[in-house]
């Protein structure tokens, strides 16, 4: 069970035992009860510890036997996340969530994604959660709040996506991803694009945690987070690689947002460096992709304003030419010829370029 120091992990202990025996003794009755055994054991109270390898397994493997049952481990989980003050067990049942998300069964992510069916902010209803027993628990509250944000976060990214990105189960997807997003629309890439800058924006937003350096909960936290960001990393690549591809044939419009994108993406570049300091080609080429979107859109835009200039000064010289002509024709009219070898529509061509360029 692990090192308990205080009054506060004893208490801990006797409520997970109590919370144990009163599963067990209901589960003769009620099919759904193993599942919440399995869920109370894989986030006890103590130790402060992530949940071990064989807790997780039996999880994942309970909520692939169907979809009621799939339904039944997340309303467990979902319950123990929502009923508890502790940030221990708060932190565990979130990590849980996180695990379904990259290698669970695909019944199980699908059950996550659908409750509740409305989805939205606030989705695991932890925004105001405080564990206020000591220092330590109160800066903790501060990750569990953060920790559920950035889920919710991946949870929306995989309604715009269609699929979790960094789930272990997308083997068939990343398989032909690559002619989905050459077939995509420009909308419809920069959609994507945004939702995944915007969870790397809420990975930016990770507490500082100094004061509690070396807890293995952060630590584990911190890690399945580096994984997400690579997962990103080379997400939002392919799609920047398809921009610049079509980069001649954007609209004013999508070069105005991918811009904005691409500035917003930028603005977290020295702090997912603070948080994870991982050297990889994808990032050092993600950033450079950056770069040179930027640029060559700048370059695109000068060349597209030029052209409207040169075409606008066209029109202007034509428009000019046209009101000089009408000018020549109506003073034409205005004296009355007795002869028809004056009518202006006969004049020869030369003739009347030779009126217009004097005139002017």
């Amino acid at each position: 069970m692990g090192k308990i120091t205080t009054i506060r992990d004893i208490l801990g202990v006797i409520k997970d035992k109590a919370s144990l025996s009163k599963a067990a003794l209901l589960s003769k009755s009620n099919v759904s009860l193993p599942l919440r055994l399995a869920i109370l054991r894989a986030t006890s109270h103590v130790p402060p510890e992530p949940p071990g390898d064989h807790h997780l397994s039996n999880i994942l493997s309970l909520g692939n036997s169907s979809r009621a049952t799939a339904s039944a481990v997340i309303t467990a989980l979902m319950d123990r996340l929502n009923s508890t003050s502790n940030c221990y067990v708060a932190l565990k049942s979130l990590m849980i969530i996180h695990h379904i998300i990259k290698r669970g069964p695909f019944i199980l992510q699908d059950q996550l994604s659908v409750f509740p069916t409305t989805g939205g902010h606030n989705y695991l209803k932890l925004s105001a959660f405080r564990d206020g027993a000591t220092a330590g628990t109160l800066a903790l509250s501060a990750w569990v709040r953060w920790y559920a944000r950035y889920l919710e976060t991946i949870l929306f990214t995989y309604r715009v996506l269609g699929y979790f990105l960094c789930s272990s189960s997308n083997g068939m997807i990343k398989d032909n991803q690559e002619e989905t997003i050459s077939s995509s629309l420009n909308v419809d890439l920069i959609k994507e694009v945004d939702s995944l800058i915007v969870l790397i924006e809420e990975m930016s937003k990770a507490p500082d945690h100094t004061p509690v350096e070396g807890n293995i909960l952060l630590n584990e936290v911190m890690g399945l987070l580096a994984n997400d960001y690579l997962s990103a990393v080379n997400e939002i690549l392919l799609r920047l690689g398809e921009f610049k591809e079509r980069l001649s044939c954007q609209t004013f419009g999508d070069s105005v947002e991918l811009i904005c994108a691409l500035k917003r993406l930028e603005s977290c570049k020295d702090r997912t460096w603070a948080l994870f300091a991982i050297k990889k080609p994808s990032i050092d080429m993600l950033w450079g992709l950056c770069e040179e979107l930027k640029d060559g859109i700048e370059v695109l835009k000068v060349y597209k304003e030029g052209g409207k200039l040169l075409s606008s000064g066209r029109r202007e010289k034509a428009s000019q030419s046209a009101r000089l002509e009408q000018g020549v024709l109506k003073h034409a009219d205005s004296v009355q010829f007795q002869s028809g070898r004056f009518d202006m529509d006969k004049f020869p061509f030369f003739v009347v370029q030779s009126v217009e360029s004097n005139l002017l």
